[in-house]
Order: C-alpha cells, then sequence, then structure tokens
C-alpha cells in the first residue's frame, strides 16, 4: 500500500542535534445510540469471533489484513470523510488512519466509544497503524486510558513498546528553539518556524542533558485547547508534567494533549 505524502498530517523533518518526539464509511450495529449510556471498563472486554488480540495485532506482518475490537480515546478533526482515531484496550493502542466515516457517524466516536476496526496493518517512518480501515459501533463497556509515565524510558529501546499509548512525561524543563529570525523562543509554529497560530507547534523539553522535540498536532487539539494555549504561555526554563499520545516518526514523536508547569 502507499500513502499520498502531501495528505500525511505529521511531521517530516527533524531540528540537527534534537531528537524527535513529536475509513469504507462507518457503520454497526447502534452501539453509540441514545440508549442508555454503557458502564465504565477496565478495556477487558472479550473479543468476539474472528477479532484479534493486542498480541495478534502486533505480529501481524505489514499489509495483512487485521480486525481489532477497541475503545475511541480521542480523534483527530473530521475532514473529506476520513478521520483519524487514536484507540486503545487493555492490553496496548492503536493509531487508525484515515479512516472512512461520515460526519454524522464522526460525532458518534466519544471518547470511551467501543469499535470494530477492519483494515490493513501498515508502517509509517516506524509508526505501526491500521489504513483502510472499516468501523463499526459496538455494544459493551466504555473505557479510558490512564497515562503511563514513560519519562524514564526517553532515549531507550523499550520506549517503542509503548508506542501510541497514552503517556506521561514528567519533570521536563522547557528549553529553546531557535526561529526563522535567530531569536531564541519557548515554541515554534510549525517544526521549522514556517507556520502560524492555527498550525502545529513544536517545543523542546530535557531530561537529565538529553532535548527532545515535543509536538501539539493542531488537528487533534486546536488553537482553541487549553494544552495549545498551554505551549503558548510557556518560559525558556520552567519545568512541565506532561500527558500526550506516543505517535513515532523517525523515533517517538508524541503528540501532547495536557501540559502544566510544575510547581
Amino acid at each position: 500500500m502507499t500513502k499520498d505524502m502531501l495528505t500525511r498530517r505529521t511531521f517530516f523533518g527533524a531540528a540537527a542535534g534534537v531528537s524527535m518526539l513529536a475509513l469504507a464509511a462507518c457503520g454497526g450495529n447502534g452501539g453509540a445510540s441514545d440508549s442508555a449510556a454503557p458502564a465504565a471498563g477496565d478495556g477487558t472486554d472479550p473479543k468476539g469471533e474472528g477479532v484479534m488480540t493486542y498480541a495478534d495485532y502486533m505480529a501481524a506482518a505489514v499489509d495483512d489484513e487485521v480486525v481489532v475490537e477497541c475503545f475511541v480515546q480521542d480523534t483527530q478533526s473530521w475532514w473529506e470523510d476520513q478521520i483519524t482515531i487514536y484507540a486503545a484496550d487493555a492490553d496496548g493502542a492503536y493509531f487508525i488512519y484515515n479512516a472512512a466515516c461520515t460526519e454524522e457517524d464522526s460525532a458518534k466516536l466519544v471518547p470511551g466509544q467501543k469499535i470494530k476496526v477492519t483494515g490493513y496493518k501498515a508502517e509509517w517512518s516506524g509508526e505501526f497503524e491500521i489504513a483502510e480501515g472499516t468501523i463499526e459501533f459496538e455494544d459493551g463497556s466504555t473505557f479510558i486510558s490512564e497515562p503511563v509515565d514513560v519519562t524514564d524510558l526517553l532515549g531507550t529501546d523499550e520506549l517503542i513498546e509503548h508506542q501510541n499509548q497514552r503517556v506521561a512525561f514528567t519533570g521536563m524543563t522547557v528549553e529553546p528553539s531557535t526561529d526563522p529570525d535567530g531569536k531564541e523562543v519557548a515554541y515554534l509554529f510549525n517544526w521549522d518556524g514556517s507556520g502560524a497560530a492555527g498550525d502545529d507547534l513544536y517545543f523542546n523539553v530535557s531530561k537529565d542533558g538529553e532535548t527532545y522535540s515535543f509536538t501539539v498536532e493542531s488537528y487533534l487539539t486546536g488553537e482553541d485547547t487549553d494544552v495549545y494555549k498551554a505551549v503558548q504561555a510557556l518560559e525558556v526554563g520552567q519545568v512541565v508534567n506532561m500527558t500526550g499520545y506516543l505517535y513515532w516518526y523517525e523515533g517517538a514523536n508524541p503528540h501532547i494533549i495536557s501540559v502544566e508547569v510544575a510547581e
């Protein structure tokens, strides 16, 4: 399978010396209807017939057909009858790229909603994902994952074991970025400072002498969100705690969804 690089909504460059941390139509059985809200669960609902476990999914080869049941954690903005989903179950997480979906059904993809996804396993610069997916809404419990603190795994081979999971980074220090005018700033619009308000934000943070670049993905959390505003308010030297989804592009490239300045 191939992908049009012009439509790929992620980072395609790297600053020298800085490690980068940065669906067929929806359908189903009406599990997202306006009936009584399902109970919160722990993500361990039994898998249906023909559905893979997370281990099965990870063991599948690229281009194999895959079928998974999982729970929506977040979505990027719907556009042109497609939507990208961050999903998880108790054992791991899934990045479902550009699943075709009507605008009406996209509104049902709320955090916790259980879905069944049939598609093909794909790989993009180290990121494993489900492409060309179809989505079915399913009944059952809801599930919202808890962040796993991976701060101590930065720079290790173990970090990728948490790919696409909701993760936390704690006690990291904001480091300067250099804008196109050569000025040191706390963040950039786009990876090279070429953007404007509303574009992705990139900012540098360090831990134990190593510096990493983190991303606020504007299709996930736009300029009106708390995290976007929080990054715009950062100052070099502040110590911050963050959560996000451990996306991968030529290395860890987390999509950050919350930033708090440590007291």
